[in-house]
């Protein structure tokens, strides 16, 4: 079975096609042209055959009806020379009078008898008439018989001659042939063999080159200059590779940011454990400060693994989106409404402005999450008598929120990296926030679900804007 699997895609290999197509065109216009070249041979002697056999009887026909060898076929001259033209061209002649009937036969053997083929009856009506007939190798003439005067057809001139001449020469013509197209065949075999091997060595040396990365043999670049197709592969191919290991780079970074950033609380916990458990009758107020914090600590690993588990749901490729039609003007009043005590807490203005009523088809969760986190950090990331000014407005395709704040700002060199996981700006003041750095790529994650784009603009010390675009109308 194995065997059989194996031969099925030996057939389906590049080098063979290139080899049968290579093979094919080396020897079927060959095949063809020695056709060609025979059927050309064939014809052109047939005609030429023809073309003697027609001026021959026409004398022969002119001698025969100025003798009155049709009122008297006994007239030996006539005969000698029927007799000699048939010998010459191993050929059978008839001469048919007025009656259809057969006066003069050099095989002797219809004499006598009527005919009344078609050939016979056109030729008393003054045709001339000529046939091949290559199954049985013979060609055959017919031509009326035209007294002196020219006045009256007294009778008709039939000639059958033998074409097994022609035919034999086209056969010695044949064997030539094909001795050349054996000799081609064999030239066309080798030639395919060798330019299939050309043709398809670039592509072994892109496979060996696989191989021996895929083995750990080697890691640079793949490199098959031979032709533009493999060159342009190989970049492909470089190019996928490059991001495969940006990707394997990133997965490990996530795995190793997840690991710290869910050990740290642990190792807190632990920390603060073991110094209640190493003090014999501690007091109750260090007792209640230790317990506040490790409460603080799990509250943290919470959030963490919280955050963590809406990134992998909006990270599956099968994730969906429970899309409704809503108010977006309403769901961002309820977010503000929500987020106010902690604006108001850290002092912060809440600013909602909306230009004109918004409804769209969105995943109300998920968007609510992503404009959340958005204003939270607005919020957090604030100073004392800040503000986070909300803004929604739409087009006929799209609509638009601006989240803008004059907090903090991010360096400019950070804005590249602002939505990646677990990344901090500034990590002191995150981990005194209880930051966990999935915020924004949970927002990002959950705008590009909904097919929407989002950007930011910030300058240090002065503020940040996070710029929102979602289609209206959610195009799966």
């Amino acid at each position: 079975m194995a065997k059989k699997k194996f031969s099925l895609r030996r057939l389906k290999s590049i080098k063979l096609k290139v080899f049968v197509l290579l093979l094919v065109f080396s020897i079927v216009p060959m095949v063809v042209l020695r056709y060609g070249i025979l059927r050309t041979f064939e014809n052109k002697e047939v005609e030429r055959r023809m073309i003697e056999l027609n001026s021959q009887s026409k004398l022969m026909s002119t001698q025969i009806a100025s003798s009155g060898y049709i009122e008297d076929p006994t007239k030996e001259v006539i005969n000698a020379e029927l007799l000699q033209l048939s010998n010459i061209y191993d050929g059978r002649i008839m001469i048919v009078d007025h009656s259809y009937t057969i006066i003069k036969d050099t095989y002797q053997m219809d004499e006598g008898k009527i005919i009344t083929s078609t050939e016979v009856v056109t030729s008393f009506q003054g045709e001339v008439n000529s046939h091949y007939d290559r199954k049985f190798e013979y060609i055959e003439m017919t031509m009326p018989i035209i007294n002196p005067d020219g006045q009256e057809i007294i009778g008709v001139f039939i000639i059958s001659v033998s074409s097994e001449s022609i035919l034999n020469e086209e056969s010695f013509y044949a064997a030539q042939a094909d001795l050349i197209t054996i000799i081609v065949a064999i030239v066309g075999f080798c030639l395919a063999l060798f330019f299939s091997q050309v043709l398809v060595h670039p592509l072994t040396k892109l496979r060996h080159q696989l191989n021996e990365r895929k083995n750990g043999l080697k890691d640079e670049e793949l490199h098959v200059k031979e032709s533009f197709e493999t060159e342009v592969l190989c970049e492909e191919i470089n190019g996928l590779f490059k991001n495969m290991k940006a990707l394997d780079e990133s997965r490990q970074e996530f795995v190793s940011n997840v690991s710290h950033e869910l050990k740290t609380p642990i190792t807190s916990m632990k920390v603060l454990a073991d110094s209640l458990l190493s003090q014999e009758d501690t007091p109750a107020e260090l007792y209640r400060e230790f317990m506040q914090d490790i409460a603080e600590e799990i509250d943290r690993e919470s959030k963490i693994i919280s955050d963590l588990l809406s990134l992998v749901k909006m990270d599956k490729q099968n994730a969906t989106l429970q899309i409704e039609k809503i108010s977006i003007n309403e769901l961002l009043e309820v977010i503000m409404k929500r987020i106010k005590p902690i604006a108001e807490k850290a002092e912060v203005d809440l600013v909602l402005e909306s230009f004109r009523p918004v409804t769209a088809e969105v995943d109300e969760v998920k968007l609510s999450l992503a404009i959340s986190n958005l204003v939270e950090n607005a919020v957090k990331y604030n100073k004392e008598g800040g503000f986070v000014k909300v803004t929604l407005n739409a087009d006929h395709q799209y609509f638009y929120i601006d989240v803008e704040d004059n907090g903090m700002g991010i360096p400019e060199e950070s804005l590249d990296h602002v939505f990646e996981r677990f990344y901090r700006v500034d990590k002191s003041h995150s981990r005194e926030i209880g930051g966990t750095g999935l915020g924004l790529a949970i927002t990002k994650s959950s705008i590009v679900m909904h097919k929407g784009a989002i950007k930011v603009a910030s300058e240090l010390g002065r503020g940040t804007t996070f710029s929102v675009r979602i289609p209206l109308n959610y195009i799966a």
